[in-house]
C-alpha cells in the first residue's frame, strides 16, 4: 500500500511522537473522508476531502498544526522539515520524505510555502519539487457549543511517479484516513497540555 501521508501532511506542524503516548481518543465516528481521481485542465489530479472534530480548543490546534519544524516526531515518511523563512503570514519551508508505493520507494524533496490565517486557516502552495502538483488548504471552525474545532483538509495532488489509476484513490483515500485519525488524536492528546502563564504576571523571588 502506498504511504502518502508525506505528501498529506505537507506543512501540517503536528508537533508530538506516538510511541508510548497516552491519547484522548477523538470522536472518530465523525470523521468523514473522501478522495475522487478528477481531471483539470486535460490533467489526472487527486481531490482530497476530509473532515474531523476534536475536544481541544481552537488555539491549541492553531499552536500544534503551526508548529512546523517538529512535524519529524509525528509523520513516519518525513525525514526533515525545515522553515528556510518566514515574512509576515508567508513561511517557506524545505521537506525531505519518502512516498512508499507497492515495492518502490520513492525519495521527495518539497519546498512549498504557508500562508496563514490566524486561528482560522492555512494554504498550502507548492513552489517546487518531486511533485507536479500540489495544494492543499486546513480550516479551522471553533464549536462554542463543545468548546471544540472542526478540523477540515482539502486539497489536490499529482505525483510525478506512477500511481496505478485503478487502485490509486482508494489507496490514498486510506492514507488520508490514517493521517486524519493520526492529527485529531494528536490534537487531542492531554499529556502535553500546557497552562497559558504570563511571565509578567509571576512575582520576582523574595531577597
Amino acid at each position: 500500500m502506498s504511504r502518502f501521508r508525506f505528501l498529506l501532511l505537507l506543512i501540517l506542524g503536528v508537533c508530538a511522537a506516538q510511541a508510548g503516548a497516552q491519547a484522548a481518543k477523538p470522536d472518530t465516528s465523525r470523521l468523514e473522508v473522501a478522495v475522487n481521481r478528477v481531471d483539470v485542465d486535460g490533467q489526472h489530479m487527486y481531490e482530497l476531502d476530509a473532515t474531523g472534530v476534536v475536544a481541544a480548543p481552537l488555539p491549541r490546534v492553531w499552536r500544534i498544526l503551526t508548529n512546523y519544524e517538529r512535524m519529524t516526531e509525528f509523520v513516519p515518511d518525513l525525514e526533515s522539515c525545515k522553515v528556510l523563512s518566514r515574512n509576515g503570514n508567508e513561511v517557506m519551508i524545505e521537506q525531505f520524505g519518502v512516498a512508499r508505493l507497492l515495492f518502490m520507494t520513492q525519495a521527495i524533496h518539497l519546498i512549498v510555502r504557508a500562508t496563514e490565517q490566524p486561528m482560522s486557516a492555512i494554504d498550502i502552495a507548492l513552489v517546487s519539487g518531486d511533485m507536479k502538483h500540489y495544494e492543499a488548504r486546513w480550516e479551522l471552525v471553533p464549536m462554542p457549543e463543545t468548546g471544540g474545532t472542526r478540523v477540515v483538509y482539502k486539497g489536490r495532488m499529482m505525483p510525478n511517479f506512477y500511481v496505478p489509476s485503478l487502485f490509486g484513490a482508494k489507496m490514498i483515500r486510506s492514507d488520508v484516513e490514517h493521517m486524519m485519525r493520526a492529527v485529531l488524536t494528536r490534537l487531542d492528546r492531554r499529556d502535553d497540555r500546557q497552562p497559558t502563564v504570563n511571565p509578567i504576571l509571576i512575582a520576582p523571588p523574595a531577597k
